[in-house]
């Protein structure tokens, strides 16, 4: 019988058996050229640190099997610095316990993402990440630094509301980017997308382009263009190909409605905007189910939750929840 992990937040008190976890993790590992300063981490430095901006120590049954200590050095990131495994205590998932704790810290501080950095002489760790989407920053020798951003979740109760997210987004979208819209018929992929048009300020109407499939829509300030794209009736990414997107996509912010599935594949890099209706379908006066792609206009409108999480290299520090959630 598996006995639950705990995932302590850590102080100073917590020092000792944390420098031991760290003396045992990194000097189990290869010998690397230089070579590791977390061996030279003592009692001390480490309650420091921890009494600076804290820490996280993973037990089980009173028995610490990792740590790892944050950094608050920049500004609305949280770093992660020495993540340690008992090696003997390896393939637990307290690696991965430890990193669910730390995004959650993260959030819970206020930070857009997290960052650390890796020995690219460490494969295996550095898979471990990639593997949890953290992207490359840049080198910092002998270290390649990873980073990642938080997604967010936000209520929305109103049409007005659904454009003025979508107008925050618009704050931090640029040339090339792409928007993958999901949510159901009715819940406001179209009002979402007149949002974010109205405030690049591109020349509009901005309509569902159900039937014509896609629509730009030219800036009016020397901004990107908005190139609005319907895949609800396309049945696979070869389809979405057939568009031919990939030649205005550099001088554009393209917005694929229905395009989870499909539409990724246009970008190494995109931002997913899932939009979910909590309770009923709205009704219009005449009693049919709202399924025009925009939300009711009505008072009685359901509220939606909107997820945004952003995908690929493209994102990483970029602010989103500090953006979205002002």
């Amino acid at each position: 019988m598996t006995t639950a992990l705990d995932v302590i937040d850590a102080g100073p008190e917590h020092a000792e058996a944390i420098v031991d976890i760290i003396h045992r993790s990194f000097g189990a590992r290869p010998t690397l050229d230089p070579p590791t300063t977390a061996l030279d981490e003592t009692v001390e430095s480490v309650a420091e640190a921890l009494g600076a901006a804290g820490g996280l120590l993973v037990e089980r049954r009173g028995e610490p099997m990792g740590a790892l200590i944050f950094d608050e050095s920049r500004p609305g990131a949280l770093g992660l610095r020495r993540v340690a495994v008992d090696p003997d205590l390896q393939s637990r998932g307290v690696a991965s316990a430890m990193v669910g704790v730390a995004e959650d810290t993260a959030e819970e501080r206020g930070k857009d993402g997290i960052w650390l950095r890796v020995r690219e002489e460490l494969p295996d760790t550095v898979q471990f990440w990639t593997r949890r989407r953290y992207h490359p920053l840049g080198r910092v020798e002998p270290f390649l630094e990873l980073g990642k951003t938080l997604w967010v979740a936000r209520e929305v109760p109103t049409p007005e509301a659904m454009r003025d997210l979508a107008a925050k987004v618009a704050e931090l979208v640029r040339h090339g980017d792409l928007l993958v819209l999901t949510g159901d018929l009715g819940s406001g992929k179209t009002t979402f997308t007149q949002g974010l048009g109205e405030a690049m300020r591109v020349r509009g109407p901005i309509t569902s382009p159900t039937f014509v499939l896609a629509r730009s829509h030219p800036s009016l300030v020397d901004g990107p263009d908005l190139v609005h794209v319907d895949a609800y009736r396309l049945g696979s990414a070869e389809e979405v190909d057939d568009l031919d997107l990939d030649a205005s996509a550099d001088k554009s912010v393209t917005v694929v409605e229905w395009g989870a599935g499909v539409a990724e594949q246009l970008s190494d890099s995109w931002m997913s905007v899932r939009i979910e209706v909590r309770g009923v379908r709205p009704i219009d006066p005449l009693g049919t189910a709202i399924d025009d792609g925009e939300m009711a206009d009505a008072d009685e409108a359901e509220p939606r939750v909107v997820t945004i999480k952003p995908n690929g290299p493209r994102w990483v520090g970029v602010p989103l929840r500090s953006t979205v959630l002002s």
